[in-house]
């Protein structure tokens, strides 16, 4: 799977008295859908995925896939301390068609050989591919990344390493392996609800005419176009999760960006990787600056996180417990510097 460009970690709503907002979910992804962005992350450590029971985090991630656009990459977030359960939801969300798991050091690891063994077997095991999430306060020590990276399953990861260290080390000790992945004509990737799409619609349906005149007949419907793909190779994938080193990961071999921030003001955070992208390097960096200020205050805690949301038309609404709202203070500055990237 091509891990390229803006993917958005989305925030997971909720009602006043706690319960899920999948209604508000859905409408975020409808929106979100419609934004540049290739990818939705659905779970990620913003997301207050811990605070969830495993009912409602397959709910989320149902929500979430008949809610999203074909095209979007579907990342699903589904870190569990127990490899089983880890599995299960794995299996889970590949029968949602999701693209890719998202999974980061549980919390009961003690060792190195412990926390290699965990991603392995899942690696092993999985439907899914896995992209490693390397999030303070739970980081991947860069050896561990290095030698994950050589299993055929692992294909990506998330850092937040505010530095450019992270990824020129684990690209240079990777730069062996090389994938093949399917993309479209224009090298975009392809997506399995894409693939699916396209094979559902693969030959003509026939529709009986009596239905629309009558008669006894049957008619063909016409196919859709088929889906048209390519090969493309690649290496092993690097996405920035932190806002202030963004431009430092893309400029050090990572393929896209995907902060926390995105959630609030995806346009913003996208037209970084875009001026990278076309070689504009001096408006990738007022690019960069413009939003740091905001990123700041809003990545501070998950209450921040969707105030911002609300400031910019994405339903954030309050965390869940014990998570609590930011203050009336952090609020005013939330909006004095949210006011300079209203999408």
């Amino acid at each position: 799977m091509l891990l390229e460009g803006l993917h958005i970690p989305l925030t997971t709503p909720f009602h006043p008295d706690g319960r899920l907002n999948l209604h508000k979910l859905a409408s975020n992804i409808v929106r979100y859908s419609k934004t540049p962005a290739a990818g939705l992350i659905v779970l990620g450590p913003n997301a207050e995925p811990t605070l969830l029971s495993d009912d409602e985090t397959r709910e989320v991630l149902r929500t979430a896939a008949l809610s999203a656009a074909p095209e979007k990459v579907l990342i699903a977030g589904i870190s569990r301390d127990s490899v089983q359960a880890t599995l299960a939801l794995a299996d889970f969300a590949a029968g949602l068609n999701y693209d890719a798991m998202l999974i980061g050091s549980p919390s009961i690891i003690i060792d190195s050989t412990e926390l290699l063994t965990y991603f392995r077997t899942i690696a092993d095991r999985s439907p899914l591919p896995l992209i490693l999430s390397s999030i303070d306060p739970r980081s991947i020590p860069i050896e561990a990344i290095v030698e994950l990276a050589a299993h055929s399953n692992v294909i990506g990861l998330i850092s937040s390493e505010s530095h450019s260290d992270v990824p020129t080390e684990v690209l240079a000790r990777t730069t062996a392996i090389k994938r093949e992945v399917t993309v479209t004509l224009t090298f975009t990737a392809v997506t399995s609800r894409m693939k699916n799409s396209a094979a559902s619609h693969a030959s003509a349906t026939l529709i009986s005419t009596s239905s629309l005149t009558g008669a006894a007949t049957a008619i063909a419907e016409p196919p859709l176009p088929a889906l048209r793909t390519r090969t493309r190779t690649i290496s092993f994938q690097i996405l920035a999760a932190a806002p202030t080193s963004a431009l430092e990961y893309l400029r050090a071999g990572s393929t896209g960006i995907a902060p926390n921030f995105a959630a609030c003001a995806p346009q913003a955070c996208y037209e970084v990787f875009a001026a990278w992208k076309d070689d504009d390097q001096p408006l990738a960096d007022e690019k960069q600056i413009r939003l740091i200020g905001a990123a700041r205050l809003a990545e501070a805690t998950p209450g921040s996180l969707k105030f911002a949301c609300d400031l910019n038309g994405y339903f954030g609404g309050a965390p869940r417990l014990p998570h609590l709202p930011p203050t009336g203070e952090q609020r005013a500055n939330l909006e004095t510097q949210m006011k300079r990237l209203r999408n």
